[in-house]
């Protein structure tokens, strides 16, 4: 018999590492090879790992909603054949820098008497060694969750949780705090929480109360995050978007045969939000603490529909580089990988402006929270059939034309309504100029 190491494998260029979210398989479990054995998760997608052999599985070197990094071993399976290479611990594979500090850490929290904390039930990612640190210090979960992380995407760090101990200690908190007698008659600070978040109950037993789901409580956390950092203000204008109506209707057959692709209006429209973008590279943007960062690369995120409901922003990387065609490749591709739950977590990365089709659900327009670290965010309303005033040599006259909105918001910080505005009105000139004689 041989044992075979299943590692954490690459999941794109800028994803290091997952949480784990459930075991599929338990010790003693046989395996096929491809057949998935766990279910992971980074900050926005969650995936299935496959086990590249058949065997029994016959160790789990992580729990559920442990941290894991890119390339480590996670699962031990016994094969028949030739062994692999020695299997290494979990602190082996980590590095002996801190490796040697979770255990300073975990030695000097054996010398004070502290009540166990859990942290299982948090949406957070916190590493070992900061679990550690707020154990030993007597932090709660709520406590912890409440720290502003300085790390990658707001992740708590050593120096965080350890600024955050001395400030407590030295009273600059504005917790309240109480003194109460450890066992051996040592005084240890302890937090008084001001309430307890109580799980709601149904007073006359008739309504329905369900838990949200990680990725709902995912999106409710970037959704007040993104309020509270950005200055939100929108612009609006109406598109009269005639003859794109007309030149798709003309089209779309043929398009399907030729391309074996369906050609919606997203592309249309991702095309033109990609050419305005290049005129206003002010709005291809992020913003870190005093600075701005000029994006190189037009990557339009787009807000697609999950299995579950929830919405998640792919990412068409390069936009600005695709003809039509490729376009609505990449829009199709994304669109239905979204669907069907095979999106990658680096489709979700590198995004540097969003489009979302609000028009779908039949909106006319919308106000979209900006998908941060971006400071824009476009939303296409309803195309409608709607009366409107028609300019001709001979004079004006009323007739009926395809117009939609289209909402702008962005951020007022580094925005200013001059550019806002611009942008949002060079894409709707480039959609009413659109060409109908147009090959694709």
């Amino acid at each position: 018999m041989a044992r075979f190491e299943l590692r954490l494998p690459k999941m794109g260029e800028s994803v290091a590492e997952a949480t784990i979210t459930n075991w599929l398989k338990e010790v003693g479990d046989k395996i096929e090879a491809d057949e998935a054995v766990l279910e992971i998760a980074t900050d926005k997608v969650d995936s299935e790992v496959p086990s590249e052999v058949s065997g029994v599985l016959v160790q789990q070197l992580f729990s559920k909603d442990d941290l894991v990094q890119v390339g480590q071993v996670i699962a031990i399976i016994e094969t028949e054949g030739a062994d692999v290479s020695e299997v290494k611990s979990p602190e082996e594979i980590a590095a002996p820098a801190e490796v040697a500090e979770i255990e300073k850490t975990i030695e000097a929290a054996k010398e004070t008497v502290t009540a166990p904390q859990d942290f299982s039930n948090s949406d957070k990612f916190f590493s070992p060694l900061v679990k550690n640190i707020a154990k030993e210090e007597g932090i709660s979960l709520t406590e912890l969750e409440s720290i502003a992380g300085s790390g990658k995407e707001g992740r708590v760090t050593k120096e965080d949780i350890l600024t955050y101990v001395d400030n407590r200690q030295s009273g600059a908190d504005e917790v309240s705090q109480a003194v109460v007698q450890t066992p051996k008659g040592s005084e240890q600070v302890a937090e008084v929480q001001k309430s307890q978040q109580a799980v709601p109950v149904s007073v006359n037993g008739e309504n329905e109360i369900v838990e949200m789901d990680r990725m709902r409580k995912l999106i409710s956390g970037y959704m007040v995050a993104s309020l509270q950092t950005s200055a939100h203000v929108q612009s609006f204008i109406e598109v009269d978007v005639t003859n794109i109506v007309k030149w798709r209707d003309k089209i779309k057959t043929a398009f399907e045969k030729r391309e074996g692709e369906k050609l919606t209006y997203t592309p249309i429209f991702m095309e033109a939000v990609a050419k305005a973008i290049k005129d206003f590279p002010g709005i291809n943007i992020s913003v870190e603490g005093d600075y701005i960062i000029k994006k190189k690369n037009i990557n339009l995120g787009m807000a697609a529909a999950l299995p579950n409901g929830n919405l998640i922003v792919p990412v068409i990387k390069n936009a600005d580089q695709l003809n039509l065609v490729g376009m609505a490749k990449a829009v199709n591709d994304l669109a239905n990988r979204a669907k069907t739950g095979k999106l990658k977590p680096d489709d979700t990365q590198g995004g540097t402006y969003t489009v979302t089709n609000v028009g779908t659900f039949g909106s006319v327009f919308g106000t979209p929270i900006i998908n941060q670290p971006q400071v824009g965010i476009l939303a296409l309303g309803a195309i409608r059939k709607v009366p409107a005033v028609i300019e001709t040599p001979e004079g004006d006259f009323i007739g009926i034309r395809q117009k939609m909105f289209l909402s702008h918001s962005y951020d007022h910080r580094v925005v200013d309504g001059a550019l806002g505005g611009s942008f949002v009105k060079r894409v709707a000139e480039y959609l009413e100029a659109f060409d109908v004689d147009r090959d694709f």
